[in-house]
Order: C-alpha cells, then sequence, then structure tokens
C-alpha cells in the first residue's frame, strides 16, 4: 500500500532545507513503493489555508546544494495557534481538516523551537507527525546539533575572519552582532573559531566594566584592536532582571538600536577606542548548506523517510553521538538547549583568554 507524504519548512530559512526535502524524498521512493510527496507552501500558513501541490521526482533534482527553502516558509507563533482571530480562522481545526483532505499518511514538519511545539500539538489532536530539527541557532532540545547550524557558523565565521584585518588596520574594536536571541550556540563557537577576544552571550549577563576593561588591557599589551562578538540576545546583568520587551524599551529610551549599538558606545566612552558595530543580519541564513550541512540533512531526511515506513509518529529526528535516532515531540517541545556557563567550551574560550564580560 502506498504513502502519501507531507512537508512543510517553518520559522526561518536556513541552508540545508531543501537538502532535507531532498533526503526524505529519495530516501522514501527507495524503501516504499507507490509514494506521494505533497508539498505544503509557506509552513503552517499554507497547512492552514490548504495550499499545497502533488510534487514531482524531477522537484527534488538539483536542490542538494540550494540554500533556503523551495516550499517557502513562514513563521506563526505557536501562542496564537489555538487563538482564534479577527478573521474567525481556527487555525487547529483548518490544519486539521487540510491533512484530511490532502489525503495524508503523515506530515513532515521542518523547524526549530516553536515549530516543534506546534508539531506536537497536532500529534496530540491524532495526526501522524515527524519532526525534523533546523535552526541555525542549534538550541533544539534533545538533539547534538541542529541542521542549519554549521552553515551559519560558517557564515559568521568568515565575517570575524573579515574583520580582523580592517580593525586592526584602523586600530578600532569592532562589535559584531551575530543570530541568537535565546541563546549563544552561534556566537560562542563563531567567537572561538574567528578568534574573538570577547564573546556575550544571553546565558551569560556581562557586566560592561568588565569588557571595557578586557579591551583596555589589550590596548595595553600593544594589541591595537579588538573583536567583540555579540549574540543579539545579550544582556548585562541590570537588563538579566527584566523581561525582553523592558530590555527592548530600556535601551530605545536609551538612544539604542540593538544591544551591539549599545556596547558599542559604553565600551568607546569607558577606553576612548573607536569602535564600529557590524551586524551580518540575515547573511547567516543565506547561501548554500556546508557539506557537514548537506550529509547532516541527508542523514536526517532518510532516517526520517525509515520512520515512515515502520509507520513511527509523533517523534522528531535526532543526533545523539553521532548516531541519527529520534525523540518523542512531547518530550522535547517547549525546552531549549542553552549553552551551560560551566561547559567545556565556554572552558576553552577562557583558557584562550576570551573575556565574557564577567
Amino acid at each position: 500500500m502506498g504513502k502519501r507524504i507531507g512537508i512543510l519548512t517553518s520559522g526561518g530559512d536556513c541552508p540545508g532545507l531543501n537538502a532535507v526535502i531532498r533526503g526524505v524524498a529519495k530516501a522514501a521512493y527507495e524503501l516504499m513503493d507507490d509514494v506521494e510527496i505533497v508539498g505544503i507552501s509557506d509552513g503552517y500558513r499554507g497547512l492552514i489555508q490548504g495550499e499545497y501541490h502533488l510534487m514531482k521526482r524531477s522537484d527534488f533534482s538539483g536542490i542538494l546544494t540550494l540554500g533556503g527553502t523551495i516550499l517557502g516558509t513562514s513563521r506563526q507563533p505557536f501562542k496564537l495557534m489555538r487563538v482564534v482571530g479577527d478573521d474567525n480562522v481556527d487555525k487547529v481545526k483548518n490544519m486539521k481538516a487540510n491533512y484530511k483532505k490532502m489525503k495524508l499518511d503523515c506530515l513532515l514538519i521542518l523547524g526549530g523551537n516553536g515549530t516543534h511545539k506546534t508539531a506536537a500539538l497536532l500529534a496530540e489532536e491524532g495526526l501522524n507527525v515527524i519532526g525534523l530539527p533546523k535552526t541555525i541557532d542549534n538550541d533544539l532540545y534533545g538533539t547534538d546539533v541542529t541542521f542549519g547550524f554549521h552553515s551559519a557558523l560558517a557564515i559568521a565565521t568568515d565575517a570575524l575572519d573579515k574583520l580582523h584585518t580592517t580593525a586592526a588596520s584602523h586600530g578600532r574594536v569592532m562589535v559584531v552582532e551575530l543570530m541568537g536571541n535565546k541563546s549563544g550556540w552561534l556566537t560562542l563557537y563563531a567567537g572561538i573559531a574567528g578568534g574573538a577576544d570577547v564573546i556575550l552571550l544571553p546565558e551569560m549577563p556581562y557586566d560592561i566594566d568588565k569588557v571595557a576593561k578586557a579591551v583596555s588591557n589589550r590596548a595595553n599589551a600593544g594589541k591595537a584592536f579588538s573583536i567583540i562578538a555579540v549574540a543579539e540576545g545579550a544582556m548585562d546583568k541590570e537588563e538579566a532582571k527584566m523581561k525582553r520587551k523592558e530590555r527592548i524599551a530600556a535601551r530605545t529610551a536609551a538612544g539604542y538600536k540593538t544591544v551591539s549599538d549599545k556596547i558599542a558606545d559604553l565600551v568607546e566612552q569607558k577606553t576612548g577606542c573607536e569602535t564600529r558595530v557590524v551586524i551580518p543580519g540575515h547573511l547567516q541564513r543565506g547561501g548554500n548548506p556546508t557539506p557537514y550541512d548537506r550529509l547532516l540533512s541527508t542523514r536526517f531526511g532518510a532516517y526520517a523517510a525509515r520512520l515512515i515506513k515502520e509507520k513511527k509518529y509523533g517523534v522528531t529526528v535526532a543526533m545523539k553521538n553521532d548516531v541519527i535516532t529520534e525523540n518523542n515531540l512531547s518530550e522535547i517541545a517547549g525546552k531549549a538547549k542553552l549553552v551551560n556557563p560551566d561547559s567545556q567550551m565556554v572552558q576553552v574560550a577562557k583558557d584562550m583568554g576570551i573575556s565574557f564580560g564577567l
């Protein structure tokens, strides 16, 4: 008996999404007979609105190295999934109805933390769901790594690499703001790989005086420049006592658009060193997946196809100790994997003389 498989990509895009879609499709065609794959447009929005199309085998050719997602994506906040808005749309009811309308045997959902919370919700509602862990933040609980992380890491590290020469030429402090609102994995790894002198993470609230001291110590030692890698969700010790909206409001009131603007201004005031802010932004989400992410995405996709063959649903694919496995959606949804300040990687950075502003 054949299988009809739905696929959607939700949340922020990243390199590797298409590689996973390809991995699922090619493995499914090999492992099972009479496979049909339904592409759902623009994430959960497409599932809510019933926007989908039957995909051909040729749709999966030539996309292994392609960044972004051929299905399109969107952000649909989990907290609003059960809320009926002004449009009078019952999102959960619509998703269940469209799942049946598409005649799906199962639904594959590629996304991060918020995406997986909705995936768990749909599983609780009786749909056959399998998640696949995507996020450049690498903060999905239960997996050692998510696809998209290594590609973003390569881009962020390259940005830091390039800034060394211009910072050295002008004797400047470069404050580089990298993605990561709640978790600092990308900034931590890129900061170490890119030779940053200071790394500031959401999980480790900093003291701006300690940051300034690290910069001054380098200047006094004859180092003409410094590189400060900052996660966009980093906060100082006082801001850590506030809610996120309060932190943003306080910064705006002080005339700062971003956390990096504030850090750069205060460091310049306290050290007298000329500072510049660089924000790579969505460059970190763009481009082709690295070879590592192509391999990881293919492994994840092939494993998901095998789960479908075995009719094992209500789970999300994961990597643990270099072995591809799965977690129950109910056990990982809503949990975040954050940087442990006592972790070996943080200690490595400290051993290299990197300051965390502590």
